[in-house]
Parts: C-alpha cells; sequence; structure tokens
C-alpha cells in the first residue's frame, strides 16, 4: 500500500464539492474554490492518479423507484478472523450492498437491501448459518438522511 496522499485545503474543499454532486461542472467547482478551470482539472487528475478519488458513482434514492426494505445487519465473531475471509463470504451475497469492519463491538456492519420481511429473514439466516459470524443483530433503516445529498 501506498504512502496516503497529503492534501491542501483546496484539495479538500474540490473533494467535498464532488461528494456532493460529482457531476459539478468544472467551472462551478472553479469558481467555489477560487481557481480557474484549468488547475481544478489538473487536481481531479493527481487525486484520480493518486486513488483518492476511485470512481464516480451515483446515489439512488430507492424509496422512489421500488418497495423493499433496507437494514442494517450487526455481525459478532467469535476470536480473531481474517478480514478478506468475512470480505469474501459478504461479498458473494447480492443483497450486500455495502460493508464497514469496525475496531469494537460490533465487528462489521453491512448494508442490506432486500424485497421484503421474508427476503430480509432468508438473508439474516444465510449470515448466521453459512458466514463466520457468531451472531448477528438487524436493524431496519426507516428514513435516510447524508451530508452530501442534503445539499
Amino acid at each position: 500500500m501506498s504512502e496516503p496522499a497529503t492534501l491542501d485545503p483546496t484539495d479538500r474543499a474540490i473533494l467535498d464539492l464532488l461528494r456532493e454532486n460529482s457531476r459539478r461542472p468544472l467551472r462551478e467547482i472553479a469558481d467555489a474554490v477560487g481557481l480557474t478551470v484549468a488547475p481544478v482539472q489538473r487536481r481531479i487528475a493527481r487525486l484520480e492518479k493518486l486513488g483518492v478519488i476511485e470512481r464516480y458513482t451515483v446515489r439512488i434514492n430507492h424509496g422512489r423507484i421500488a418497495t423493499g426494505i433496507e437494514a442494517i445487519a450487526e455481525l459478532r465473531f467469535q476470536g480473531p478472523h481474517d478480514i478478506a475471509t468475512i470480505m469474501d463470504f459478504v461479498s458473494g451475497i447480492p443483497e450486500v450492498e455495502e460493508i464497514l469492519t469496525l475496531a469494537g463491538d460490533p465487528d462489521a456492519l453491512l448494508r442490506l437491501r432486500v424485497d421484503g420481511v421474508e427476503h430480509l429473514r432468508r438473508v439474516v439466516a444465510r449470515l448466521r448459518s453459512e458466514g463466520p459470524a457468531m451472531s448477528t443483530r438487524t436493524l431496519v433503516i426507516l428514513e435516510e438522511w447524508n451530508r452530501a445529498s442534503s445539499g
């Protein structure tokens, strides 16, 4: 793994603007950070090359397009477990949209998207029976807020 990138306040401001809207026009970013378009474009290219910006993506409001349930599953493991093994297992479950491994209790959090309660039950049963988790706790998400989409 390479050394962490050193970012100045302008780099951080550019990242914040892109986090809010990855399709934000370069002119708008340049105006916001007090530069012209060319230096902003070079900075973004540098951040991409350094791996600070890994990809551009879209945040979908699933509540606007489909029914379903989004949930967080807390996982606890007995004894030390190789994170790669955990990631391998979890990445094979299509309902898992995100995993966070943690220092503390629980050991990991999974963000799940399922069609309904029965589907959620099956996914949680799979996590308990096939994976390295000693125990789970599942929380259903009712509403979501995040800084990037609060505009």
